[in-house]
Formats: C-alpha cells, sequence, structure tokens
C-alpha cells in the first residue's frame, strides 16, 4: 500500500502543461506548422485520462522512446546508448515510428498496444454466426487498444446458400461488411478511430456484390476494401475465357461453382476503383510466393490476409510494429547539380531502424502482458472475458515466436525531386528500385547479426547445439 501511495505521489509531482502551453511549444518547434503541431499534440504528446499534458515538443517524445529502447538495449550484447538512439529519432530527420510506437512506448496512462496492424481469423471452418461475431469481438478488442486490423470474408457462404436456420438461406458477405465497418466507426481511438481491411477472394461468388459494396453512398464507410487476385483470374482477363467461382474457394469439391466473365468483372473492379478509390486489389498468388513465413503455414503462419492499408500481409493473430526511414534526410547537397545520395550512411541507419523494431518487440510484449494482467483484473465475469483474453493470449504467442517488424519509408517523392530526378521515370524508378534493394539486404543483414547476437545464448539454441552439432553448424 504505502509503495503505491508513493508511486502515485510521484506521478503527481511529474510536470503538466496546459493545452495551450503545450500548443505553442510544439507550434514553434514545427516553424510555425499549425496542422502538424495540432496532429502532434492530439494524439502522440503523452497525456493522461484526465487531460493533463506531459510533453510540451517531440523533442520528449523521442526522449521517451529513446529511454525505453536503450532499457530493452541493455539486456543484450553490444548495446545502443539512449543517446545513440536519441540522435536518428530527433526531428524525425531518419527514423520515425509510426502511430502506436510513437504514442504508447514508455507510456503508463493507457494500457495500449505498440502494434500498428493485426490480422484475425478462425482456424478451419467458421462460416457460422459464433465465428462471425467472435471475430467482430476480436476487431472491437483490438481496436480500442489502438490497433488497425485486417481479415479476410472468403470464409462465408455465398448469398442464396442453405442453411439449417430459421433464414433457410444465407445473406452473403455484403450484410456482414456492414457489421465489421460499424464496429469500427463505433471505436474511439484518442482522436482518430480504427481502421479496418476486409478481403474477400475474387473467386468467391460474392465478389462482385462486394465489389460493388461501397459504391452506395454511405455504406461501408468504416473500413478499406480489398480483392485477392490469383493468377488463374488474370489469364483469364488477358485471354478472354470464363472464370470459374467456387465455394469453399480452396476445396477439391466445392458445393456451389459458376462460370464468369473475367474480363467484365475486371473492367468493374477498375472502374470502381477510379470512381471511388476502391476496391483496391491485393496479388494474392504473388504475395504467397514471396512470403518467408508461409514456409511455415503448417505451423499456424498461412498468410490470410492484411493490415488496413495493405503493406503487411499476415497470418490470424499476428501484429506488426512500424517504423519509416526518412530518405529525403539521406540527400546531401539537395536540389542541386552536386545532390548525392548517402549510402553508406542509410545502409547504416536501415541496420539501426531493424535492431531498434527487435527492441520494440520485446517492448510490445511487455504491452501485452500489461493487457492480460487488466483483463484478469477487470471486474467482469471471466465468461464475458474470455474471448478478449484468449485474443491476446494468441498475440502474444505470435508475437514472441514470429517478431515481425515493419522497416519502410517515407517521402521517397522528396528524394526524388531532391535528387533531380522525375517521378516516373525510368531513371527514376531504377534509382527507387536501388533504394529498396539495399533496404531489404541490410535489414536482412542486421537481423543476421542480431540472431548472432540475442539467440546464441538462448537456452532453447544451446540446448539444440548440444544435441546436434551439424544443426547448429547449418544455423550458424
Amino acid at each position: 500500500m504505502e509503495v503505491k501511495e508513493k508511486q502515485n505521489h510521484v506521478e503527481e509531482m511529474e510536470e503538466t502543461f496546459n493545452t495551450e502551453e503545450a500548443f505553442q511549444a510544439s507550434y514553434e518547434y514545427f516553424k510555425g506548422d499549425e496542422l502538424a503541431a495540432r496532429v502532434w499534440l492530439n494524439k502522440y504528446a503523452l497525456k493522461d485520462s484526465y487531460g493533463n499534458i506531459y510533453e510540451k515538443t517531440p523533442d520528449d517524445m523521442h526522449r521517451r522512446i529513446a529511454s525505453e529502447i536503450a532499457r530493452i538495449e541493455a539486456r543484450y550484447p553490444n548495446p545502443l546508448s539512449e543517446e545513440e538512439i536519441f540522435a536518428v529519432l530527433k526531428d524525425f530527420k531518419y527514423i520515425v515510428p509510426q502511430g502506436s510506437p510513437m504514442s504508447g512506448i514508455g507510456n503508463k496512462y493507457q494500457v495500449a498496444s505498440l502494434s500498428n496492424c493485426f490480422v484475425i481469423g478462425n482456424e478451419g471452418d467458421s462460416d457460422s454466426y459464433g465465428g462471425i461475431m467472435k471475430i467482430d469481438q476480436e476487431q472491437v478488442q483490438l481496436m480500442k487498444r489502438r490497433g488497425g486490423v485486417g481479415h479476410d470474408l472468403s470464409h462465408i457462404r455465398p448469398k442464396g446458400s442453405p442453411v439449417k436456420n430459421s433464414a433457410l438461406t444465407s445473406t452473403g458477405i455484403v450484410p456482414f461488411m456492414e457489421r465489421y465497418s460499424n464496429s469500427t466507426r463505433e471505436v474511439a481511438q484518442d482522436g482518430r478511430r480504427g481502421a479496418l481491411m476486409l478481403s474477400v477472394s475474387v473467386k468467391h461468388p460474392d465478389s462482385e456484390e462486394f465489389i460493388d459494396a461501397k459504391m452506395e453512398q454511405g455504406k461501408v464507410t468504416g473500413a478499406n476494401v480489398s480483392v485477392k487476385i490469383h493468377d488463374g483470374f488474370m489469364q483469364s482477363v488477358i485471354d478472354g475465357t470464363p472464370y470459374t467461382q467456387q465455394y469453399p474457394i480452396n476445396s477439391k469439391t466445392p458445393t456451389y461453382s459458376k462460370d464468369i466473365d473475367a474480363g467484365k468483372l475486371w473492367n468493374k473492379i477498375v472502374h470502381n476503383a477510379w470512381k471511388s478509390a476502391e476496391p483496391g486489389i491485393l496479388f494474392w498468388d504473388t504475395i504467397e510466393r514471396e512470403s518467408v513465413p508461409d514456409c511455415y503455414a503448417d505451423l499456424g503462419y498461412r498468410t490470410v490476409s492484411t493490415n488496413p492499408c495493405g503493406e503487411i500481409p499476415l497470418c490470424p493473430y499476428d501484429s506488426c510494429r512500424l517504423l519509416a526511414i526518412n530518405l529525403y534526410s539521406y540527400v546531401e547537397n539537395p536540389f542541386t547539380n552536386k545532390a548525392k545520395f548517402n549510402f553508406t550512411l542509410f545502409k547504416k541507419h536501415v541496420a539501426l531502424a531493424q535492431r531498434m523494431m527487435d527492441d520494440i518487440i520485446d517492448l510490445e510484449l511487455e504491452k501485452i502482458d500489461a493487457i492480460l494482467e487488466k483483463i484478469v483484473n477487470d471486474p467482469e465475469d471471466s465468461e464475458i472475458k474470455r474471448v478478449e483474453s484468449k485474443l491476446w493470449e494468441n498475440i502474444r504467442s505470435k508475437a514472441k515466436e514470429g517478431r515481425r517488424t515493419g522497416v519502410g519509408i517515407t517521402a521517397e517523392g522528396d528524394m526524388l525531386a531532391a535528387l533531380g530526378l522525375r517521378y516516373g521515370t525510368d531513371k527514376a524508378i531504377d534509382f527507387a528500385v536501388e533504394v529498396h534493394k539495399t533496404i531489404a539486404i541490410e535489414a536482412y543483414r542486421s537481423s543476421v547479426y542480431l540472431a548472432k547476437d540475442r539467440e546464441t545464448k538462448n537456452p532453447f539454441i544451446k540446448r539444440l547445439k548440444e544435441a546436434d552439432a551439424s544443426l547448429y553448424q547449418d544455423m550458424v
């Protein structure tokens, strides 16, 4: 009791700022950019539920983040110092943590996740109200902890299919799109709304209705929608041949199938995307072929959908934290004939970003433990809390096993302009490819070094070495 009272007293003694003080300080930090100051203050400055603000400028935020990452670094060999971390974060110049890590790292006033992205879904057959409602609750539980969510609807039987309840036939996919969309709109997230991705396979018989759903004003306004495009469909578009849709979509003995005009459906996708900016398209066979985790599909890592912006395909209950590298900052002498991209510094910072991302996974595991502890201590009956508790247990397991990291980029257009390259030209594209290739190579190189530093002392790895020395050598 005394410890708790002392802790509360310490928290009460922390310096706080009123909204006007913090706004003026951040306004000066952003050199008179009112929008940037307002967005930062509303979404990312450290604050509690009573309106107390604990940070005046992003410098305070970056100190908070650097301190926490340095705390994790201290657990491992050759740790980065707080100053080294702060130097690459300061002024958003080089490495920019994205929303959830930026607001959540070191935040003791909110029980929230550091993950930007989640994908959910049921194992096996789940075309039932039980399966549909479970996903609805999981989606809401994640959004209230600040995450964006994606899930696939291809498991829902098509409209008109027989069902053994009072309806006699299924309503199809579209009504459930509305349900999930409305749930998203209900959840507030500290100055922002939840974000949702709904996907469906073009092989599904209801995919055309899915594609048309957002063309009606006011419908499905709380979700992004994307169609999974398969190689066979595109080949039918090219050849002008019919394409077979079926349900279940991956069954060798489907209960329902029909042939469609692939070219006509493709034209509708293009038209609707032009008219309403949706649906997006996911070249799904390519995604699965390129996906390293899908090598472990039989262990629960089969990719099923993406996060709301489509950058990261994930398996059910997997999550990801995001950082962006500011490409413009690596241009020396920008907008002059001496402009040059500093690949040496860029490679160094990609490695740092990958390392910091791994540290943030450890911070996220701490956050998940806090969420689970809160669920245990909540006064509701255990039956009410069951879905939420199981959800976070699943997420913790996937985060600990898979340790997904998302190192991305920002300011690519600014980088190209600063180098005197016109966006979209062959020369600009070739240079952008070189930059992205460098990110991939250096991030994987950093991962190898992280494994060497952080896994060789792991007790399980040591037992593997003792049990099978040749296996250990292959790993090395």
